[in-house]
């Protein structure tokens, strides 16, 4: 498959540090060698989950955003392999495949500015030729009755996350988004802000659940739009959390009534997360605690199609804390899943 780097060996030696009495995570995954039949290799591969990471932030320089999401899946690579690997991680029922090379892209991104009109439209056309790539091997894997676990770059590639799956299961679908935004702004051409609109114009998405949108950063417009939508449903991060209007588990359950009657998948962009690096920080949100209740309500339900965590921004200083971020939401939904099926 054109742009797939294939997880291997040497990767998992650069990252994976063994300890004596210990079984690491890393030790334990599943690989591919061979990328001439993608969809056949993964059909039949006895795993239920395919780890593929993002590694680009096109689709946040042409919303206007803070760049750096290109880095959370190598970030995330180097904790995730390291975790132990027992009864609860089911490190077998996982295939980490790889990522989808965007070096080109980012190359293009390095020479705009965006203060220019012109070079923003020439991000969402960069973004438009990166949904065709996600959306082509989300729907392989899809089509293999595996579940993705996307991980990194930005809300962009919900776009890509819904119509692959969309297309693999050969009907709508839903998603419920725990974000400070809905990313349904007008179709002006692709980034990370419209994901949603597109996926519905286009007839991939049928219902959309918004779960913890911030009051501050939401237009009339949008919230008209909402509010006009049967097929819209939202709550606000002020309601649950400033106000006490509503409560967590009950607006839980009330996603979960409005998603969960089809197929659906799991957003999870890391906005909503207080003082998680990302392209739009935010020193007010979410606990990192109830991030996880939240992946963990939705991965119980046998109807999720996919999980995608996205808009981290590691750096530097942070890069190891971000990594075991992601993966504690990666385990809590394995975790999860594994429950419900049992």
């Amino acid at each position: 498959m054109n742009r797939l780097v294939l997880f291997n060996n040497a990767t998992k030696k650069q990252f994976l540090n063994k300890r004596a009495a210990e079984v690491k995570f890393g030790e334990h995954v599943m690989m591919l060698n061979d990328i001439s039949n993608i969809y056949e290799s993964i059909n039949h591969l006895d795993v239920k989950y395919v780890i593929i990471g993002l590694p680009e932030d096109v689709g946040v320089f042409a919303n206007l955003g803070n760049t750096g999401t290109h880095k959370a899946f190598n970030a995330t690579l180097k904790s995730l392999l390291n975790i132990q690997s027992n009864v609860f991680t089911q490190a077998s029922k996982v295939l980490i495949l790889g990522y989808l090379d965007f070096e080109s892209e980012l190359k293009k991104l390095a020479k705009l500015d965006r203060s220019k009109k012109k070079d923003i439209a020439k991000a969402r056309t960069l973004v438009a030729e990166i949904d065709k790539r996600v959306s082509q091997l989300v729907y392989t894997i899809v089509k293999a009755g595996k579940i993705p676990i996307i991980i990194g770059g930005g809300h962009n590639n919900a776009y890509g996350n819904i119509k692959g799956t969309s297309l693999a299961l050969n009907r709508s679908i839903n998603a419920v988004n725990f974000d400070a935004h809905t990313d349904y702004r007008k179709e002006e051409g692709r980034h990370s802000g419209n994901g949603f609109s597109y996926a519905t114009s286009e007839g991939f998405l049928n219902k959309y659940f918004v779960f913890g949108l911030h009051e501050n950063y939401t237009s009339d417009q949008i919230f008209d739009t909402m509010n006009n939508n049967d097929n819209i449903a939202y709550n606000t991060y002020e309601a649950i959390a400033v106000r006490e209007e509503l409560e967590f588990s009950t607006e839980i359950k009330r996603a979960k009534t409005h998603v969960c009657d089809d197929f659906f998948g799991i957003e999870l962009d890391c906005d909503a997360i207080k003082n998680i690096t990302s392209s739009a920080m935010s020193p007010t949100g979410f606990s990192v605690a109830e991030a996880r209740r939240f992946i963990h309500a939705f991965a119980t339900n046998p109807k999720v199609a996919y999980l995608h965590i996205c808009e981290a921004a590691p750096t530097s200083k942070n890069e190891s804390q971000i990594g075991k971020l992601i993966t504690s939401f990666i385990t809590d939904f394995i975790k999860a899943h594994e429950k419900a099926a049992d």
